[in-house]
Parts: C-alpha cells; structure tokens; sequence
C-alpha cells in the first residue's frame, strides 16, 4: 500500500487493517505513512 490515498474506501480500509495483522506493518507506520491518527487506526480511545 504505498499510493497516495485521498479517499478511504472499505476495501482500502480492510487492506491496511490486514498488513497490520499480519505483521506486514505496525499501527505506528501506518500512522506516520498515511498521516493518520493513531486512534483512527487502532480503533480505540
């Protein structure tokens, strides 16, 4: 998942949920790799 994303579809969503899961990447890259907010990722707060 290395393009540029500009709107997150469900299936976009359930690709990055999934590399995470499997230890492809951690919830902290993805962060800083998509510019998104922890608690967006990991889905708690």
């Amino acid at each position: 998942m290395e393009e540029e994303i500009k709107r997150w579809t469900a299936r976009r969503k359930l690709a990055l949920v999934l590399e995470v899961i499997q230890g492809k990447t951690s919830i902290s890259e993805a962060s800083r790799q998509f510019d998104l907010p922890l608690l967006e990722i990991g889905g708690r707060g």
